[in-house]
């Protein structure tokens, strides 16, 4: 099948995602099933309906034209270079950075394997009678999975090699998962060879909806792609291999000063200094992997309506961290810019108004409370996230008035009203940056130093500290002599 066939095939399942009139109430009466699908290092503009006219993407397409996007959703950051563990359990506890067990404390770096009691999403629903089912990378320790799934599959608890040689298990109700405990892998675990990662956690998906057809369901299946090694079948290599790809504009052969964390493992995926062409070589990589997970994600979809499942089924897509890839001379996530905190956020399914964009701020922990209120089952006092099934009826009602991020105690960021200002600390060497996104939103030009803008500098700063307090950054390394 050629390139455009298999474009315009796969979007035709778009239209199972919208509600036949007389459906309504039918779905009304039968309780939502839910399935989150999350990727890895996805940034927010990687999806071809949002604006990126160089990535082939027609299913998440079709999902943002049946659906609700969310274009100025976030996640928080990091206390460690693993951006994808904090992210992961932020989500599944709907709870802030600051506000989650840390272990295995390490030269002011944590994991976050969430030993505590924290009540999870999954496990929530487990306890109000859905089957909870987990696919795919769970980086939170074996604990915390299997007390929020009842069932799973082709689980990956870390270790991987590359995408068609991933380490996975299948489910083990007694918590055995071949000798590995909650942040220890065991080298025993099964390698899954031949089969490209993205396909494994589809096709399990896919069982698991034909399997859980008349009780109440929440499948979360958790991809290992884009993330690097970036491998893509050769096909949708092929699809960018002559595609014109345009260098970001705010690429630069290096970052213009020491941010912390210029030598951790993404940094050095690439030459010093960044050349263009390794750049769009990468970019290439990058998109091809998504085109590829983006295949996968038509398939669930088509699954869902051929087993007659769309009229009560919630879809919900989401990144764990951005990635940078050239842009301001970086190419991990370990940094607060745009390009490594938003992430693309997409809800689609029976209540979801079609083809809505939603740009009010939100962290992805506000998953969390928008798929309980959407099940109309009560949050723990835990839960510290918003719902946000308000914008689903009003895509302009007020959500986060503004935003507070984080980065180990190298860096802190506060997003409000269109502009962000940026806060480093390295070695006692303090820099500033402040962006308007509105007419800046490569984040290009720094205006810490204008006079003109001094006193937005100022409100922003006072609002960082505001927000530390209220976040609990307790991190009291990055704030001495902060002014």
């Amino acid at each position: 099948m050629n390139r455009r066939n298999f474009i315009q095939n796969s979007s035709l399942f778009g239209a199972s995602l919208a509600l036949h009139p007389f459906l309504k109430a039918f779905a009304e009466e039968k309780k939502l099933n839910i399935i989150v699908l999350l990727s890895d290092d996805q940034r927010h503009d990687t999806i071809a309906a949002l604006g990126n006219k160089d990535i082939i993407t027609p299913n998440l397409d079709a999902l943002v034209k049946n659906g609700t996007a969310f274009t100025q959703a976030h996640v928080f950051g990091g206390l460690s270079g693993a951006i994808c563990q904090p992210s992961r359990a932020m989500l599944l506890t709907g709870r802030t950075l600051f506000n989650i067990d840390r272990q295995a404390r390490d030269n002011q770096e944590f994991s976050f394997d969430i030993f505590n009691n924290f009540v999870t999403f999954p496990e929530l629903l487990r306890k109000n009678n859905y089957v909870t089912v987990g696919i795919g990378k769970q980086h939170n320790g074996t604990t915390i999975y299997n007390r929020a799934f009842s069932d799973g599959a082709k689980v990956f608890f870390g270790g991987m090699g590359d995408q068609y040689n991933i380490p996975v298990q299948d489910y083990r109700s007694d918590n055995n998962y071949g000798g590995a405990k909650d942040n220890s892998y065991s080298p025993d675990k099964a390698i899954t060879k031949g089969k490209h990662s993205s396909e494994i956690f589809a096709d399990e998906t896919i069982l698991f909806i034909e399997k859980y057809q008349k009780e109440p369901f929440l499948i979360y299946t958790a991809f290992t792609t884009p993330h690097d090694p970036r491998i893509a079948p050769d096909e949708y290599k092929a699809w960018y291999s002559d595609k014109k790809i345009s260098l970001p504009p705010n690429f630069l052969p290096k970052h213009p000063f020491d941010n912390g964390e210029l030598n951790v493992r993404d940094e050095l995926l690439a030459p010093f200094p960044r050349t263009e062409e390794d750049t769009i070589r990468q970019l290439k990589e990058y998109y091809a992997t998504i085109s590829h997970l983006d295949a996968q994600v038509g398939r669930i979809v088509k699954a869902v309506q051929d087993n007659g499942l769309a009229e009560n089924t919630l879809i919900v897509f989401a990144g764990d961290n951005g990635l940078a890839i050239g842009q301001h001379g970086l190419f991990g996530k370990q940094s607060i810019y745009e390009h490594s905190n938003r992430v693309p956020l997409v809800f689609a399914g029976p209540g979801i108004p079609k083809n809505q964009k939603v740009e009010g701020y939100c962290y992805l922990s506000d998953i969390y409370a928008t798929l309980t209120e959407k099940s109309g089952v009560r949050n723990p006092a835990s839960v510290q996230g918003i719902s946000l099934v308000k914008a689903f009826q009003n895509p302009k009602a007020p959500l986060r008035p503004a935003l507070y991020f984080a980065f180990k105690h190298f860096q802190r960021g506060v997003k409000k009203d269109g502009f962000k200002l940026l806060e480093y600390h390295v070695n006692g060497e303090r820099h500033t940056q402040l962006f308007n996104l509105k007419e800046d939103p490569w984040e290009i030009n720094n205006l810490a130093d204008k006079p003109a803008f001094k006193a937005k500098k100022e409100a922003l700063k006072a609002e960082l500290l505001k927000l530390r307090f209220e976040f609990n950054d307790t991190f009291s390394s990055f704030w001495e002599g902060y002014k």
